[in-house]
């Protein structure tokens, strides 16, 4: 920090008690939840303050506790970054220095929700069954010694412990992670963990207890050093806790809390609604499905960035084409959305270059993203007859890909746990039908129905054999270009 700069202040002015106790105070609660709760609290008051809660790191501490809580948002847009001075945080712990104070807060009767960004692993289950994992080292402790718990199972289940005891109501639990059906698995993880105390803990939280589902959707890039010094020449203040954004922001909430109690966060532009499910499968396929789609074939295309790669007509049309004709037909319109305009606004964010997207980045772990992003959505436009040559092209630019090796012959860091069985499945001795028929018989990734269906091993087979005779951004254009042509 330079001599002369000061510190962001917690401006004056009264400051709501806390209502939240949040489990996961990193950027992407920072520059989503809390700038949520902050504008519905500006808009509509209530004792809605949140205590962030850190299960791990000092981090989120050493950063805000001296500002008060206070923190800069910055909005990235291609007109230039605005900002914004978040003050809904209150106060923040780090739980293994004082699990009593983070339990004793949880406990409150003022709280009425515990909300959760701590990532997949957090929730200390088994991602193929959802089932919570009882010999995890950390559940284990926690099973121990309940009253210093370690993991988020833990302090949840002992704080509504706590609550039932002193015959006050449950909190809502809120999961805000990007994982589909998140408040099922809160749920699962929290009465799993409560019966192997005690069932008739585990029946009041069945019965009482409330875990709504949400959707959440920003990009977060990482503040760096950089992004720091480049606010304080702009702002004249030193804030080593603010978070960088994108403009776009999406919340969808299941309106399912105990006695209703929740911020107006509606007033904020979330959506409030009966079930998530159909707003997720959106997202999934809309969103996630063609963002793996220029990640695969931008980057053997030598793009860099996705905004790059969309900058490149030939691929913004593929997407055009992708939601339209062969990802929009599968979907079942979610509350309040109108589909189209939900593409085209993704469309936009795509082409923001204020938002360094790496293709490199987005191409990991690919082996278990197809499933979702792709493979469902190419098994249903099978089921109703439809087109699938750009989907199968994403499928095809996703097997070039994890070759290692670029159209230039130089070689792709590839990043996957199946890394070396998909290497060996395209090993370069092999012909074209014959790599796209080993990749294919991949049980992890590719479900049997699909590998065997003649349209995809020939729409694949296609594809693949184009990619490697006249390259992705060519193959991407004829795709392209014949649909212009047929219209």
């Amino acid at each position: 920090m330079p001599d002369k700069a000061p510190r962001l202040t917690r401006p004056d002015g009264p400051a709501p008690k806390v209502g939240i106790v949040h489990l996961g105070p990193g950027a992407f609660f920072r520059a989503f939840n809390a700038v949520y709760t902050h504008e519905a609290l500006a808009a509509q008051g209530g004792d809605w303050g949140i205590l962030a809660v850190s299960l791990r790191s000092t981090a989120a501490r050493d950063q805000l506790q001296p500002q008060g809580g206070a923190y800069t948002s910055v909005t990235l847009s291609p007109e230039g970054p605005e900002t914004q001075v978040i003050t809904a945080i209150r106060d923040v712990l780090v739980a293994p220095e004082d699990p009593e104070a983070v339990l004793t807060a949880m406990a409150d009767p003022a709280v009425k929700i515990v909300s959760l960004t701590i990532t997949e692993k957090g929730y200390c289950h088994e991602p193929a069954t959802g089932q919570l994992r009882l010999d995890d080292p950390g559940i284990k402790a926690d099973l121990a010694n309940p009253a210093a718990p370690q993991t988020a199972p833990g302090f949840i289940v002992e704080a509504l412990a706590r609550r039932r005891a002193a015959g006050l109501p449950p909190f809502t639990v809120l999961s805000c992670d990007n994982l589909p059906s998140n408040g099922v698995l809160a749920r699962g993880f929290v009465l799993e963990f409560a019966c192997a105390r005690d069932a008739d803990l585990a029946d009041w939280i069945a019965a009482k207890g409330r875990f709504p589902s949400t959707m959440v959707d920003r990009i977060t890039p990482a503040t760096t050093e950089a992004d720091v010094a480049q606010l304080q020449a702009t702002t004249g203040y030193y804030d080593p806790g603010a978070v960088m954004h994108e403009p776009f922001r999406q919340w969808v909430i299941e309106d399912d809390f105990v006695n209703g109690d929740r911020p107006a966060w509606e007033t904020a532009g979330a959506q409030l609604v009966k079930s998530v499910e159909a707003h997720e499968l959106m997202k999934l396929r809309c969103l996630n499905g063609t963002h793996s789609t220029l990640a695969y074939l931008g980057y053997l295309a030598g793009h860099e960035t996705i905004a790059e790669t969309i900058a490149d007509a030939p691929f913004a049309a593929l997407c055009q084409h992708l939601w339209r004709d062969e990802i929009q037909p599968t979907l079942i319109r979610p509350e309040g959305e109108d589909l189209p305009a939900y593409a085209d606004a993704l469309l936009a964010r795509y082409r923001n270059p204020a938002i360094r997207h790496r293709t490199w980045q987005i191409a990991m772990d690919g082996s278990q993203k197809l499933p979702q992003r792709l493979l469902g959505t190419i098994a249903d436009q099978l089921a109703r007859g439809g087109r699938i040559d750009g989907l199968a092209l994403a499928v095809a630019g996703w097997m070039r890909y994890v070759g290692g090796v670029d159209e230039a012959g130089n070689a792709i860091d590839v990043r996957d746990p199946l890394a070396e069985r998909l290497r060996a499945a395209s090993d370069s001795a092999k012909a074209p039908a014959v790599k796209v028929a080993d990749l294919l018989s991949i049980e992890e990734v590719f479900p049997s129905a699909l590998a065997c269906n003649p349209r995809v091993s020939q729409a694949v087979t296609e594809a693949y054999q184009g990619l490697c005779q006249y390259g992705a951004r060519a193959m991407v254009a004829r795709l392209t270009t014949a649909e212009r042509t047929d219209a």
